[in-house]
């Protein structure tokens, strides 16, 4: 793969192809044109071709791009043809429902660890997996392999967590606690605030227009949570 730079905006939208683009594979589609792909994931079809440009993907023309090799180049550039072990950092009921969503584990992010600090949950067990304390991080973290925290804690803990999951070796966090994490130069924290995404529904709502592209897709599992990516 080329060392080129790709962008935050283009790296949030390759996601939403690979859906897309998994689907035709599964309907035995062979080929895809920029502008039928670019209008099932909803952006222009020059935003489309730059984005798989930025991974030395090209189409041909009159042909399209072949969809095997789309999914595949694209997985591999997401890192989601291999394992990345998931510790999930407060048992509460969103993280009950991360660790129960099999949707994870099928994407290549496997809920190997739960943590808490309420001695209530603390030794129970949740989708097969033990409820640790937090003090037990880091030989958790090294026991597992753990390469992402997700921290389901109230605001209040969440810097805290941070600091933890960061000293054991972290550098990839899921932030769902709704505050800013301050975090060294070189962990990458994603913000997933699920009250805001709502609001913007609810904007889009009231005028009719929810089903709307300012910059985010949604995707609502029937087995899973609410997740949110954002494609600006």
């Amino acid at each position: 793969m080329s060392e080129t730079p790709v962008s935050d905006a283009t790296v949030g939208r390759l996601p939403v192809y690979l859906r897309s683009l998994v689907d035709l594979a599964k309907a035995d589609v062979s080929s895809v044109s920029s502008a039928r792909l670019s209008a099932a994931v909803g952006v222009n079809s020059a935003t489309l071709r730059r984005d798989l440009a930025s991974l030395d993907i090209t189409g041909t023309r009159g042909v399209g791009y072949d969809v095997k090799y789309l999914v595949a180049a694209i997985s591999r550039a997401l890192g989601v043809n291999q394992e990345w072990p998931v510790a999930v950092i407060g048992a509460g009921n969103l993280g009950r429902a991360l660790a129960n969503y099999t949707g994870m584990s099928e994407r290549g992010f496997p809920v190997r660890a739960l943590f808490d600090v309420d001695a209530t949950k603390v030794g129970s067990t949740v989708a097969d997996l033990p409820v640790h304390h937090v003090d037990e991080l880091p030989s958790v973290i090294e026991a597992h392999g753990i390469s992402v925290a997700v921290i389901v804690t109230p605001p209040e803990a969440g810097q805290a967590v941070a600091d933890a999951v960061v000293a054991a070796g972290i550098t990839s966090i899921l932030n769902f606690t709704g505050t800013g994490l301050d975090v060294p130069d070189g962990v990458v924290v994603r913000q997933v605030d699920l009250a805001t995404e709502l609001q913007i529904l609810s904007f889009y709502q009231q005028r009719g227009t929810a089903q709307h592209r300012l910059g985010f897709e949604y995707f609502v599992d029937v087995d899973g949570p609410v997740l949110a990516h954002s494609s600006t």
